[in-house]
């Protein structure tokens, strides 16, 4: 059975504040921001709007992304997501269908 991964980076709007995280299982870990079940960064800054994720089968590769993202400019994210979504579209539907 094959395995994926995901880093994915979370908005509280449009140009709002940014959450870069990894998970093995998106639509679980979306789930978990959108219902505030645990406490941190994106319960306290209501930062739940998935716009951009990409996939990796290897978990380190995901887990470089992630840190590289992390290490990235904000104007660098934006134009990333401004890339791919441009009309910041909230993806999790994406991962229901």
């Amino acid at each position: 059975m094959q395995k994926f991964y995901y880093t994915y980076i979370l908005a509280s709007a449009r140009n709002g504040t940014l959450y870069i995280g990894v998970t093995n299982d998106l639509a679980r870990r979306m789930g978990e921001h959108k219902s505030e079940m645990v406490e941190g960064f994106t319960k306290k800054y209501d930062v739940k709007m998935l716009v951009h994720y990409e996939v990796f089968e290897d978990v380190n590769v995901a887990i470089h992304q992630e840190t590289l993202w992390k290490k990235w400019k904000r104007r660098w994210k934006l134009e990333l997501i401004e890339k791919y979504n441009p009309e910041w579209r909230d993806l999790t539907e994406e991962l229901n269908a």
